[in-house]
């Protein structure tokens, strides 16, 4: 039988092109598409794939508690046989606020790097122990603004160096840089977590067939990103993008721009072919890449782990991984 699929932030961009694309080409995988608050366009989307086996679930990751009970319920249902055994995970979700300061969750955290990191930590750590026996994947959003200089609304670089500053950023000063600055950190922590993860699970039998991959999509000049919590130049930037032939921003810009459906395309691909049985790293669209120096950097990721577990409240207790701190 085809596993369960999660795919957080549904509701997106990429998201919605994925619901479609996932429940057209595989049909026979069970699918869990969370969203913080239901759309139409979504169950529309549901509605017209009658062979298709979906549901909408409530998840707010800018809520820790929620989301370990989200967790919990997911586990349940699959232990009553509602849904059959895990075989990939897709953490899309994100936030970000290019017009504001930082803004603080109920658990004390910077949003931005609780909704891109440190939630999702949580949710792969919870469900790993419900992976079938065959293993599977889990999939990370990275982006290209996880390596310095490589993107060009980069002002201040992303860094995962103070970790307390990653939770708890300071206020004032560019709001539009900084903001931009914690979205790339929190991808940054996200590309660097994803090694820390794969060691562990290498190191654990039955967990071993579990890989975990970061991609990054590409540069999506449709996503709905560029017209939320932004500056009325990006919106305006947008039209301008959506206005020029997509050979010509390619060749302007590079190979990696292109529009959300064959972005979202990629990453349900990348968590369910079979081709990518086994596969793990960092992959630019669907080639396997070089993921920033900083980000390889074995002791900030070792780092970055322990405090992760920290941050997502992950025990022996919640989480079917032997927890070694340090990585020892």
């Amino acid at each position: 039988m085809a596993g369960l699929v999660i795919f957080t932030g549904a509701n997106g961009s990429m998201g919605l092109h994925a619901a479609d694309y996932l429940l057209s080409k595989y049909p026979h995988h069970t699918a869990i598409f969370t969203v913080r608050d239901a759309s139409e366009a979504l169950r529309d989307i549901i509605a017209k794939h009658a062979k298709g086996n979906a549901f909408v679930l409530p998840l707010d990751l800018a809520d820790l508690t929620a989301t370990h009970a989200f967790a919990d319920k997911v586990i349940a249902g699959m232990q009553s046989g509602a849904y059959p055994s895990l075989g990939a995970i897709v953490c899309n979700a994100y936030y970000w606020n290019l017009v504001g300061d930082p803004e603080q969750t109920v658990d004390g955290f910077d949003k931005t790097i609780q909704i891109g990191h440190i939630a999702h930590a949580a949710l792969v750590l919870r469900l790993l122990g419900s992976f079938g026996d065959d293993g599977g994947r889990i999939v990370l959003l990275s982006s290209d603004s996880h390596w310095p200089g490589k993107n060009p609304m980069e002002v201040f670089p992303p860094s995962i160096d103070d970790l307390d500053e990653l939770i708890k950023p300071q206020p004032g000063g560019d709001k539009q840089g900084l903001g931009y600055q914690r979205y790339a950190s929190s991808k940054l922590a996200m590309t660097a977590w994803m090694y820390a993860l794969n060691r562990q699970l290498q190191q654990n039998g039955r967990l071993g067939k579990i890989t975990a991959v970061a991609i990054n999509p590409g540069g999506m000049i449709d996503s709905r990103c560029l017209r939320t919590n932004t500056p009325e130049s990006l919106a305006q930037l947008q039209q301008s993008l959506l206005a020029t032939p997509l050979t010509d921003l390619q060749r302007q810009m590079g190979p990696t721009v292109r529009t959300a459906e064959p972005a979202s395309a990629d990453v349900v691909e990348l968590a369910l072919n079979p081709a990518y049985r086994g596969k793990y790293g960092f992959y630019t669209l669907l080639r396997e890449d070089k993921s920033s120096p900083d980000s390889q950097n074995e002791e900030k990721q070792i780092k970055l782990w322990d405090k992760t577990l920290e941050w997502a409240r992950i025990t022996e207790a919640n989480t079917a991984l032997p927890l070694q701190h340090g990585l020892d």
